[in-house]
């Protein structure tokens, strides 16, 4: 598969208000019943405070408008907020699922027991109910720190055969999260496929369309995507909420690789590439890029709070401009939100 990137530029950066002073990244993004456009940037306060924000963009002439909405998440549930700084609702995707009428915002709540998913949803995407934490309680399953959550916006078949709502996740290993060389060494003994890695996770649909609570309740959980010695070869994570083309489910997904391990800290390079996944069982991968087709090369993406990152997270069907061509909204080095003009030829 060919893909042509074309740089849209920054979109949003922090404006001075003290709630985005630690930057204003990673953005969910859907569009609303009547077309608008809305973006729910990863806000974060001095101490690493996030919160979900929520801002009307509209493109004019090449150059990007937005109006800030306030907020559609602060953290006040339990399971987002604890006395140690860094908590919040951080990195969340939308998705609208039409079986259920609705807005789905899965989001990281980092709290008491570390980062976990968490599930939101709206009629409108305006305003946001909470549902709760993810539950992974099957055996087998992983049930630790968990990140990197979007949903398919449409039913698909598990690994079991049963019809379910679909959404990516990225299961922890506590020793990736030491800052620290030592933990180098450590994964990269391990197997490509014991590393960070996406998996699809499965809540079946019957129980779904009855109560709301069932979205909670993960049945299945599969291994889709894992690092290679290509790129991606740290860890493996979503991107993108998965869209659908002709071939099957296509997102963007980011891998990250060791630029440098001589330092006090390592350094690494987030980069971004292609997946899609057969249209009625995403368990099955049918393509993924060779190489990234997006690394970090502005000066956005190559100094910030974190440097060396982009991070995809929206994805912007443009009908508009061609039935393959998306408008993809990431975190630039962990500080502000840029775009890119993504045509899959």
């Amino acid at each position: 598969m060919q893909v042509r990137i074309e740089r849209l530029g920054p979109v949003i950066e922090p404006d001075g208000d003290p709630r985005e002073v630690e930057g204003v990244l990673n953005p969910a993004g859907t569009r609303t019943r009547d077309g608008a456009l809305l973006l729910y940037p990863r806000a974060v306060a001095k101490g690493n405070v996030s919160r979900v924000g929520r801002m009307r963009v509209m493109q004019l002439d090449g150059t990007f408008s937005v109006v800030r909405e306030g907020f559609a998440l602060e953290p006040v549930a339990a399971y987002e907020r604890r006395a140690s700084p860094g908590y919040g609702c951080e990195d969340p995707r939308v998705t609208f699922v039409p079986v259920l009428d609705r807005y789905l915002m899965a989001y990281t709540a980092f709290g008491p027991l570390g980062p976990r998913i968490a599930l939101a949803q709206s009629r409108d995407g305006f305003a946001w109910d909470r549902l709760g934490l993810m539950r992974f309680e099957q055996p087998g399953m992983p049930n630790d720190d968990d990140k990197d959550a979007a949903f398919f916006p449409e039913p698909v078949i598990s690994p079991r055969g049963v019809p379910s709502l679909a959404f990516y996740h990225r299961p922890m290993l506590h020793l990736s999260a030491v800052d620290g060389r030592a933990a180098i060494p450590m994964i990269q003994r391990m197997p490509f496929e014991d590393r960070e890695s996406i998996r699809v996770g499965y809540i079946p649909l019957e129980r779904a369309l009855r109560e709301d609570a069932a979205l909670l309740d993960v049945q299945e959980s599969v291994v889709v995507l894992s690092p290679n010695d290509a790129w991606g070869s740290i860890k493996v994570g979503a991107g993108t909420p998965p869209v659908r083309i002709a071939e099957g489910w296509f997102s963007l997904f980011h891998g990250v690789d060791l630029l440098d391990i001589s330092g006090a800290k390592p350094k690494f390079r987030y980069a971004a590439g292609v997946v899609v996944h057969d249209a009625e069982r995403p368990d099955r991968v049918l393509y993924r890029s060779p190489e990234p087709v997006l690394v970090p090369e502005t000066a956005f993406e190559r100094k910030g709070v974190v440097d060396n990152v982009v991070f995809p997270t929206a994805i912007d069907q443009r009908i508009d401009l061609g039935p393959r061509v998306f408008d993809v909204y990431y975190g630039m080095a962990d500080w502000a939100t840029g775009a890119v003009r993504v045509t899959l030829q």
